[in-house]
């Protein structure tokens, strides 16, 4: 800028305030905020300075990585953004690949000559709004890295514990919504629990035995929440509904056929069951008979269809656990001889998918689940381990995971609901152990956590996707809910902020109000106006509330005892069993009092003492004094 120019502009300022405090108005206003531009140039300067030294050095180390070489052997040359604007462009053309590179991630002009200063120290970390903007590039980065941190999501700081009975919780079953939560056991009962009804109390609010007396295996909400399927020891599997009432019952088969495709239903134990994932009527049931069977909830005569698992040797072996794809397409089974076996929906006939050794023969696979994207089922094997499959690559596992004890046909796996985690239960014998939940990388398949639920064996495990809460059903009879106050939404932390409700104690029970309008007046009952006005009413009424009747004062009257210890055992005590007289000759008892009776007749003799002759009694004879010595055998009957 001219300093000609700026010193005429300074005079016109001046100016101007002398013509402002001579017309008397110079103090008011606001006053024009003033910028220090040196300041702010030289924040600026050094922000892309930093900024500038930063990118050169992240890019010589990623060469440096490449090219494989040590820090030692190569000078890190650093290039300041001040540098590269100093620079002609003959020498920048002349640099090297790299320079020319790092040039380039200079963002925005070059630094004015005029601005730069001389070179920054070495121990230099820029000026303190810098360093703020790098905490909070920091704490985004933290915060990246935490979202990208699977482990970070398990919601494990808080839990519940349910009591569901003191036997295994074999069977856990949640609708789809969250709301309610369905245990079975061992103790074949079935109980309901309903977050949003409960308090800290935690009770269920039914519990039943759909079947008798057998164990429950399997317990699940169909895919709209309307209806549950259980399945159960026996060969006929049930849905109920909401409330526990029976919808269906599927029909038992013909034990004697051989052909198991030729019955109508289950000849044997059954051990899982599921429902379609996209149809809501659907549902699938396997068996020790050696089938698998589609049922369709309106039609409870016959199956849909039948699946029959084989050997390669064409033998007959049992499933023991069954579950459909995500999409519902394909139906797979785990099989005694260790053999994983998946059928096309449409396809009952052969298999489109078989691993005939996926698990060790006769350990009893006890889950099969499915990913979310569908490619990648994992299953739970009674020989200790946990083994993932790829569908399009059923030929040997993606990874293998030893070393998980499982001593249940029903121990559970799954997969966390962003689908990088898996999940699994150990098993432990009493008293020698806790029971754990471990949580496997899916890609990696290293163990990243794991959580200690009890001193018993962790059977059921349930990770719901809505909810973000797990669920764990362990031997000991109990039923556990793990869920974070940040993470997880509704569910368990719906019933631990209600407080505990007092039980309504109702002494007197009111009667039932007979309506009757054409009564007489007379015999018409007053009209209940309200519960609590009744009750008090009738407390008062003494036949009504039972009142007791006070103590006998004095001598006994009504057929009640005065007070002699003030029981009826007590004056028995005192008048009869303490008589010292001797009742063995009743003839002697009597005429005791015949000598008072005839002296002072007071009942009979009184009414006909003009009519009534005089009585003449028998005198003893001797014949009857020998008789009286015969013995009693020859006494004649009479």
């Amino acid at each position: 800028m001219d300093p000609s120019r700026v010193e005429e502009a300074s005079d016109k300022m001046s100016n101007d305030d002398e013509m402002a405090s001579v017309m008397g108005f110079s103090g008011f206003g606001k006053k024009a905020r003033t910028f220090d531009l040196d300041a702010i140039f030289e924040t600026t300067r050094r922000t892309a300075v930093e900024r500038s030294q930063r990118v050169l050095e992240e890019r010589e180390k990623e060469d440096m990585e490449e090219e494989g070489q040590s820090s030692k052997s190569v000078k890190p040359t650093v290039k300041t953004a001040a540098t590269a604007a100093r620079k002609p462009e003959s020498d920048s053309s002349s640099d090297s690949g790299s320079d020319s590179d790092s040039d380039s991630d200079v963002i925005g002009p070059p630094v004015p000559d005029e601005l730069v200063g001389p070179p920054l120290p070495p121990g230099y970390t820029g000026s303190t709004a810098h360093s703020d903007d790098d905490d909070d590039d920091d704490d985004e980065e933290a915060d990246d890295a935490d979202e990208d941190n699977p482990v970070k999501k398990i919601p494990d700081t808080h839990e519940i514990t349910l009591q569901h009975g003191t036997r295994t919780v074999s069977a856990l079953g949640l609708d789809p919504s969250g709301a309610r939560l369905v245990t079975g056991g061992y103790d074949y009962d079935v109980r309901f629990w309903d977050f949003a009804g409960m308090d800290q109390s935690l009770q269920a609010f039914r519990s039943l035995q759909p079947c008798e007396c057998h164990q429950i295996n399997h317990v699940q909400y169909s895919v709209t929440g309307d209806v549950i399927l259980v399945i159960s020891g026996n060969a006929q599997a049930k849905v109920l509904d909401r409330d526990g009432f029976n919808v269906m019952e599927c029909v038992k088969g013909d034990q004697y056929i051989v052909d198991m495709a030729n019955t109508k239903g289950h000849t044997a134990m059954l051990n899982c069951g599921c429902w379609h994932p996209k149809m809501k009527e659907e549902f699938m049931t396997c068996s020790n008979d050696g089938t698998v069977r589609t049922w369709d909830v309106n039609s409870e005569k016959k199956h849909k269809a039948v699946f029959k698992p084989r050997t390669f040797q064409g033998k007959k072996v049992t499933p023991t656990c069954c579950t459909y794809s995500r999409d519902g397409k394909l139906i797979a089974a785990g099989c005694q001889d260790g053999s994983i076996q998946i059928w096309d929906r449409n396809l009952s006939v052969h298999t489109k998918f078989h691993c005939k050794q996926a698990h060790t023969p006769g350990s009893d696979p006890s889950c099969l689940a499915f990913s979310y994207d569908g490619m990648v089922l994992a299953s739970r094997g009674g020989d200790d381990t946990l083994k993932t499959w790829d569908i399009r690559n059923f030929r040997k596992p993606l990874n293998v995971a030893t070393g998980l004890p499982n001593n249940f046909t029903m121990t559970d796996c799954c997969f966390s609901p962003d689908d990088k985690l898996i999940l699994t239960g150990t098993s432990v014998k009493k008293d020698q152990g806790s029971g754990k939940l471990v949580f496997f990388d899916r890609t990696s398949f290293q163990k990243v956590y794991e959580i200690e639920v009890t001193n018993a064996s962790a059977v059921r495990c349930l990770w719901h996707p809505k909810l973000n809460q797990i669920m764990v059903g362990t031997a000991n009879g109990l039923a556990k809910v793990y869920y974070d106050p940040f993470k997880s939404h509704r569910g368990a932390k719906l019933c631990v902020v209600k407080s505990q409700r007092k039980e309504k104690h109702t002494e007197v029970l009111t009667q039932d109000y007979i309506i009757t309008p054409h009564a007489l007046p007379m015999f018409r009952e007053a009209r209940q106006r309200s519960t609590r006005k009744q009750l008090e009413k009738d407390r008062l009424d003494p036949k009504k509330s039972n009142k007791p009747e006070p103590p006998v004062s004095g001598p006994g009257r009504g057929g009640r005892v005065a007070a002699h210890g003030g029981t009826l055992s007590s004056f028995i005590v005192k008048n009869i069993a303490l008589d010292k007289t001797d009742d063995s000759d009743p003839r002697a008892a009597i005429l005791r009092h015949a000598k008072e009776a005839s002296e002072n007749p007071y009942w009979v003799a009184p009414a006909y003492t003009q009519t009534q002759p005089e009585p003449l009694f028998a005198e003893e004879s001797e014949e009857d004094e020998e008789a009286e010595k015969e013995p009693e055998w020859k006494k004649r009957k009479i």
